[in-house]
């Protein structure tokens, strides 16, 4: 009988033993942040999303008015120009904003080419309806980037 207490008593020390050595402590790690590398890359591109971003009202009025070529050359300028800018910040972002960015340019330029089409075939209401969504997109780009005080 006392041996079967020894013998009990030593198993469980060593299954206390194991299940104290594989908890370990929580440790709390650092939200993720950019680092001042990627900050500066977000930062050198930004000014000329924002740039075509404030020139919105341009290619309303060129809509509006019905001058299909100039409407062509924004959309394959101007905006081809803002998009591939994004594509150059989106690797820069917290990889939780990644995926958002992506999809978002991929939105952009669906937009974009529904307003091409739009602009080949005349259609002013498809043509402003994407506008809307094209600068809605950009809006959703830019509320991704970080603050430039943020470290």
């Amino acid at each position: 009988m006392v041996r079967q207490r020894s013998i009990l008593s030593l198993i469980l020390v060593l299954l206390t033993t194991f299940l104290i050595s594989c908890g370990s402590p929580s440790i709390a790690t650092a939200p993720p942040t950019y680092t001042p590398t990627q900050l500066v890359k977000i930062q050198e591109y930004v000014p000329d999303i924002q740039v075509v971003r404030d020139r919105s009202q341009e290619l309303k009025t060129l809509i509006q008015s019905g001058e299909w070529i100039k409407v062509g050359n924004f959309i394959h300028g101007p905006m081809a120009e803002a998009r591939l800018n994004m594509t150059y910040v989106i690797p820069n972002l917290l990889p939780q904003d990644q995926s958002k960015a992506r999809q978002i340019t991929k939105d952009l330029l669906t937009h974009l080419v529904k307003i091409d089409q739009a602009a080949a075939s005349g259609n002013t209401s498809l043509a402003l309806s994407n506008y809307k969504e094209v600068f809605a997109d950009v809006d959703k780009f830019l509320q991704l980037i970080p603050e430039q005080s943020e470290s």
